[in-house]
């Protein structure tokens, strides 16, 4: 006898296969399951690996069943669930429903140009999140070129500090009543901090992207990848190289619409970029010495045979004897506590590590204060910014450049005038949300 293995979306996978045969075939990559306990209002869901089918599923249309296939394909295969847990690891505090809505808008976005698909009358599209929460109004193409995920929720993200969460049931909860009992493994359903005992009220953007979202329910789920963060890396490489394959083959049928700029990839921690770049700058060079000989001379004793002489070879020494490192601060900029204790860590650690002595300069229009400290201790944690000054960049680095540096930091927004260039390096530590602004020379390091 011969067993049919099918799920819920078979003929919706079929449909995709035929119409799409390259980037629907990405379906064929992931699991998928059926829900036979589920609520009717869960129709479809993943998590990261694998997509599963509620009973609500059934009862949809074939087209309406091929866009909502579609829809978690692509999720699964722009990594937007191991991405949500990334996240929260650099910034501690995610929302998981505003992520959600975010992946979906992305989501949404880019099967748009389907007429094959039936995306629902509620769906949110990128170009609609741009246009009500941002002010932004840009094409579904310019937007998709333009907007990753995580850019996205950040600039969406603008809920304010955590206040008790005593009594409080809200989106949440509906998403723990709904899902819960689905999979076991939703019990992260108030990882968004109300778990905590605190939660944090909605800005005027965080709440206009929940109100575009209405009741739909959070499709992405805690999964098994979470649990091996040491294979993101190979996932990331081996879904981008997939999605890249199958876009080419279907050309303008593909699901992806255009060459998203939320492809998957493999990301280099900012932390570690820093880390490389003092290490780069601040370790001690070895210069010549025209005072004493090099070891092979010594060796050698300066001779050839029994009468050649060898030529003068110089020796090496450290080209200087405490590495200078130092760190210009824009205080009018706006630079969160969090992201500043650990920028304050990198660089502690970096000038423990290479016996590099601290400059940091603080100021806006003009230098303000100035301090020294030896490797590894700075209080670049205590910094206070003042919001809303002037700036100007060439006060600051004309003093740098007195203490003669081997490199220089700017910890800054970007937003003022250089009209003096230093001879030693500057690298701009820059926040993600002027990750767009040119750095005037040197080299621009986001802090995401």
């Amino acid at each position: 006898m011969t067993i049919v293995h099918t799920h819920r979306g078979t003929r919706a996978i079929q449909r995709l296969v035929e119409y799409a045969p390259s980037s629907g075939g990405l379906a064929l990559w992931i699991k998928h399951r059926d829900l036979c306990e589920a609520p009717a209002a869960v129709t479809a869901a993943n998590d990261g690996c694998t997509i599963f089918y509620g009973p609500g599923f059934a009862s949809l249309s074939l087209p309406a069943q091929t866009a909502l296939v579609a829809h978690e394909v692509l999720h699964v295969a722009l990594r937007h669930r191991p991405r949500y847990a990334a996240l929260r690891g650099v910034l501690g505090d995610v929302d998981l429903q505003l992520f959600n809505r975010c992946a979906d808008a992305i989501v949404n976005s880019a099967l748009g140009h389907l007429t094959w698909l039936e995306l629902p009358a509620s769906a949110v599209t990128l170009e609609q999140v741009l246009l009500e929460a941002l002010n932004r109004r840009e094409t579904p193409e310019q937007a998709l070129l333009a907007w990753d995920l995580e850019r996205l929720y950040r600039a969406i993200d603008d809920r304010r500090p955590s206040v008790p969460a005593l009594g409080r049931r809200g989106a949440s909860a509906r998403r723990e009543g709904a899902q819960g009992s689905t999979r076991e493994q939703a019990g992260d359903a108030q990882e968004d901090g109300a778990s905590a005992g605190t939660w944090r009220p909605d800005g005027p953007r965080a709440a206009l992207v929940r109100r575009l979202g209405g009741d739909v329910l959070d499709d992405l789920w805690p999964g098994p990848d979470e649990d091996h963060p040491e294979d993101a890396p190979e996932q990331a490489r081996a879904w981008g190289e997939r999605l890249l394959r199958a876009h080419t083959g279907d050309g303008q049928f593909s699901l992806l619409r255009t060459l998203l700029a939320d492809l998957p990839r493999v990301r280099t921690p900012w932390e570690h970029l820093l880390r490389t770049h003092l290490t780069r700058g601040l370790s001690l060079q070895p210069g010549l010495s025209w005072s004493r000989p090099a070891r092979s001379y010594q060796a050698n004793k300066g001779r050839v045979g029994a009468h050649g002489r060898l030529p003068w070879e110089p020796g090496r020494t450290a080209a200087r004897a405490v590495a200078r490192l130092v760190v210009m601060v824009d205080c009018s900029g706006s630079i969160e506590d969090p992201l500043l204790d650990r920028f304050a860590q990198e660089v502690e650690a970096a000038s423990r590590r290479l016996e590099a002595r601290i400059i940091v300069i603080i100021g806006d229009e003009r230098v303000t204060a100035v301090q020294t400290f030896e490797p590894g201790r700075s209080n670049l944690r205590e910094i206070v910014f003042n919001g809303g000054g002037g700036t100007d960049f060439t006060p600051l680095l004309r003093e740098a450049d007195r203490h003669r540096p081997d490199l220089g930091l700017f910890l800054t927004d970007l937003q003022g005038p250089a009209d003096w260039r230093p001879a030693w390096p500057v690298i701009w530590a820059v926040p993600v949300a002027y990750q767009d602004v040119a750095a005037p020379f040197g080299r621009k390091l986001v802090l995401g």
